[in-house]
């Protein structure tokens, strides 16, 4: 084998050899390519995908975190879906009761015009007439449903509220609980002025328990209202962790796509250089 001594470092590095099977040179360019363009694809994968987190060895905490943080987050949007339900249907509660209030103010005007003197027994059979339909039309509003969830069971209802499954009632109202003040309201008759006095007070009472349920439909409609804005700005502060963590920085990133691209084009060219160094051995052997 044909030796060479670097007279020059051999004191300092100690000796260089020229050799022909090992080019170390070459191994060390081969070396610091491999890791270029190692970076270079990954820098171009975190381009490409908008993650910096492309593989677990990038940031394995940041990526048990990022993971909680993302299902949260879709815990939180099907808390959202919950609770905007819930409003609908409160909603529709609201709008049903509505109707409920101006067929019980017809009634009670009914009822008043059934007390006047000048009126005839046909007169108040006529005012009888539109009192009972509007208590059937009354009786049937108290059936309606929700996607097949009762509107006016009087049983609680419980809402979801956070990604941990906590719930809040929803007040229940008493329309139809064991035939209440409107109901008994609806079962009168103003054909008779003794019946129309009866109707009225009965009435009266239906209004201020009607009343009450409105607003305990108001007061669970903020509720659920304030709940979800609440999850909305939850999810909003969670969404910008999760980003912090996951998200790549597209400035940053691209300054160091260009610096790899610019080290595996050198890499390559020294690369060449190195695989040529070896072609001195041959001058010797001449």
């Amino acid at each position: 084998m044909l030796r060479k001594v670097n007279a020059s470092s051999g004191a300092a590095h100690g000796k260089s050899f020229m050799v022909i099977n090992t080019n170390i040179s070459a191994l060390n360019s081969a070396r610091n390519l491999s890791e270029s363009s190692n970076a270079l694809a990954k820098s171009l994968q975190r381009l490409s995908s908008g993650s910096k987190l492309i593989s677990p060895e990038d940031d394995a905490a940041g990526l048990g975190v990022s993971m909680k943080f993302e299902a949260q987050i879709s815990r939180i949007g099907a808390v959202q879906n919950n609770l905007g339900n819930a409003v609908s249907f409160a909603q529709t509660q609201d709008g049903f009761l509505q109707k409920v209030g101006k067929a019980l103010d017809r009634m009670s005007e009914l009822a008043t015009l059934s007390q006047d003197v000048t009126k005839t027994a046909s007169d108040l059979g006529m005012y009888n007439q539109e009192y009972q339909k509007l208590g059937t039309y009354v009786n049937d509003l108290a059936t309606k449903d929700f996607n097949g969830v009762s509107l006016f069971d009087t049983t609680t209802l419980g809402v979801t509220t956070d990604s941990d499954a906590n719930t809040v009632a929803m007040t229940a109202l008493t329309f139809t609980s064991g035939g209440g003040p409107i109901f008994t309201a609806t079962g009168n008759s103003v054909a008779t002025a003794g019946g129309a006095v009866t109707a009225l007070t009965n009435l009266k009472s239906a209004i201020t328990s009607l009343a009450s349920d409105r607003a305990n439909v108001g007061a669970n409609i903020s509720v659920m209202s304030s709940y979800l804005d609440q999850q909305s700005v939850l999810k909003n502060n969670l969404s910008q962790a999760n980003s912090r963590i996951k998200d790549v920085d597209v400035a940053d990133e691209s300054t160091k796509y260009a610096r790899f691209n610019i080290l595996v084009q050198s890499g390559t060219a020294m690369l060449a250089q190195a695989n040529q160094s070896t072609q001195g051995v041959l001058k010797l052997l001449q």
